[in-house]
């Protein structure tokens, strides 16, 4: 009789059940029998209803702890999403004091902005957004240090167009990246676009801007996609520029070791997309040309006498996005430090 004893499981109630539908066949004129059978089938009855209304509210509140938790899983990945549109295209101005004792007094101050990485994007109609920040970042120069284009999606108007607007703010020098070695036909037209506005292209060269007698240098060196003998031509320029503190545009913040081997000043790169998603306290995850977890992603290094700026940049290119990482015009503002 224990096998009786409450509480009912669904295997119990089926197989009382069953025993007291046989009891009765078997026992039809017991009536003391049929008495306690018939409560007993009451009791199995009412078991069996009570547990499928368990099982009914069991299943209601599943669902709707399910339907909170699609829910909840919904909401934050369209805040995620929002936070992240929103934070590739929230510009910012990134001013970066570059304090050295070889900087000439006359340019205490001066500043110099740079644009790196666009890869054709645009922030607002016709760049009107970038262009109003660049025109708050209170520029002396604009310097742009590569893949104002992108080779998988060229548009050499917009790339023209930006610079023929930021000619109008301040003097512009140009280097190119690895994406104008990649889109080279389309760089050919660009190329000669900036050159007839007026950009100051600067391929294994420089030019000399001179405040009160002083002389600063602004040098470029193409990207290694188009020269393949970069580290003799990157010798050749530092010796040609040896006499003046010199500001070196170049792509690759992955050579360091070869601007301070030839005595590079100060060097305004970009390439690293400041390692596309940065997490905080590490840093970014993965850059071109350095892998994952890059030494040289976003910011103010030094290797000997030797600075380098890091430009995050402004676009994307083939991942499509940026986590954490906001989109930035770098100003390098010199300072002498007297």
């Amino acid at each position: 009789m224990a096998f009786l004893w409450f509480p009912f499981t669904p295997e119990k109630i089926i197989t009382i059940i069953i025993a007291i539908t046989l009891l009765r066949l078997l026992f039809p004129n017991d009536t003391k029998t049929l008495a306690i059978l018939k409560k007993l089938h009451e009791k199995a009855k009412n078991a069996l209803n009570n547990r499928k209304n368990i099982s009914q509210e069991e299943r209601k509140r599943k669902r709707k702890k399910r339907i909170i938790i699609l829910s909840s899983l919904a909401t934050i990945v369209i805040v995620v999403a929002v936070w992240i549109g929103w934070g590739n295209k929230a510009l910012m101005i990134t001013e970066i004091t570059v304090v050295d004792d070889r900087i000439p007094e006359s340019f205490e101050g001066f500043r110099i902005a740079q644009i790196s990485d666009l890869h054709n994007a645009l922030f607002g109609e016709d760049n009107e957004k970038l262009l109003e920040m660049l025109k708050q970042a209170r520029p002396d120069i604009i310097v742009i240090t590569g893949d104002l284009i992108d080779a998988n999606r060229t548009n050499v108007h917009i790339s023209a167009d930006f610079c023929e607007k930021a000619l109008d703010l301040a003097p512009v020098y140009f280097v190119t990246g690895n994406h104008e070695a990649g889109a080279l036909n389309k760089y050919k037209d660009l190329k000669n676009r900036l050159t007839n506005m007026g950009v100051q292209i600067l391929e294994e060269n420089f030019e000399i801007i001179e405040k009160n007698g002083e002389k600063l240098c602004i040098a470029g060196i193409s990207d290694p996609g188009f020269l393949p003998e970069f580290s003799s031509e990157l010798e050749k320029l530092m010796i040609e520029t040896s006499e003046f503190y010199t500001v070196l545009l170049s792509h690759r913040p992955e050579l360091i070791h070869e601007y301070k081997n030839y005595g590079a000043e100060l060097v305004l790169t970009g390439h690293a997309h400041g390692g596309q998603i940065r997490v905080p306290f590490i840093g970014g995850l993965m850059a071109p040309g350095q892998g994952a977890f890059p030494d040289y992603d976003a910011g103010l290094y030094q290797e000997g006498t030797t600075r380098m700026i890091v430009s995050r940049g402004l676009g994307n290119s083939r991942f499509p996005f940026r986590v954490n990482n906001r989109p930035e015009i770098v100003v390098a503002v010199l300072s002498a430090g007297q």
